[in-house]
């Protein structure tokens, strides 16, 4: 199972095949209650600070990344497995989300070793992974993974970019490039299919917006002001742009 797996290239290697078999078969006994990890984890307070675009932080940065994008692969896994209801299209499409979540821990991956760097060379945390809770609805779990996480994933990857203009760092700046474009994506598709079951369920989409990104700000509070455009592209609209210009902490 590659949410109880360890070993991070197993995980990847084990994938495809375990994504097949969860589109029609799911089973809730293959969540456990922490994925499985061949590192140190810690918690995000005491984790090493970030080390800027030196040679080593670089290393540091895609680690981190790393990280980022294990976790999503394994939220859109838990996603499938404990919304066996959800139509065939959302899970063809999530599926679809989960295997490119996969491709981009891989580049990470690669890009690291690159650079003289390891997967394990830091500990890392299960921020993400502990933002979801079995009692969350289809909604809430839309909107803290692909509305919010995965927004605020814009955000910061809009500002690396930023930072990253006038650095010599051909590696870094292609794998958080194809990470944001393809991110943007993954973003629209929680947009939609957040406004879909909204809808279906006669869910005010604008209170359900506000109390939200109310209640997560505090528990995660955005580092990064918002991505306009990519957020845009991604699907928000200008009141909930708004929003989270207000909520910016």
């Amino acid at each position: 199972m590659v949410l109880a797996e360890e070993n991070i290239f197993l995980k990847l290697k084990g994938l495809e095949e375990e994504i097949g078999a969860l589109i029609t078969d799911p089973d809730q006994n293959q969540i456990p209650a922490l994925p499985g990890r061949d590192i140190l984890v810690q918690s995000v307070h005491n984790l090493p600070a970030k080390m800027g675009l030196s040679p080593l932080g670089q290393q540091k940065l895609l680690h981190d990344l790393a990280n980022i994008e294990l976790q999503a692969m394994e939220l859109g896994l838990r996603t499938l497995i404990e919304f066996p209801w959800t139509p065939m299209d959302f899970r063809e499409e999530l599926a679809e989300i989960v295997l490119q979540e996969g491709k981009h821990l891989k580049k990470c991956l690669e890009s690291l070793e690159s650079l003289g760097g390891h997967w394990g060379k830091w500990p890392v945390h299960l921020g993400l992974w502990n933002s979801v809770d079995r009692s969350d609805t289809l909604l809430q779990r839309l909107f803290i993974v692909h509305r919010y996480l995965e927004g605020s994933g814009l955000d910061a990857g809009d500002s690396i970019l930023k930072r990253l203009q006038g650095v010599q760092s051909p590696v870094v700046k292609q794998t958080v490039g194809l990470i944001v474009e393809e991110e943007i994506g993954h973003v629209e598709f929680g947009n939609r299919w957040f406004r879909h079951f909204s809808s279906q369920f006669s869910i005010d989409e604008k209170l359900f917006f506000h109390r939200m990104t109310k209640a997560l700000a505090k528990k995660h509070k955005r580092g990064n002001k918002p991505a306009l455009k990519l957020r845009q592209q991604a699907g928000f609209e200008e009141w909930e742009l708004e929003i989270l210009k207000q909520s910016q902490g």
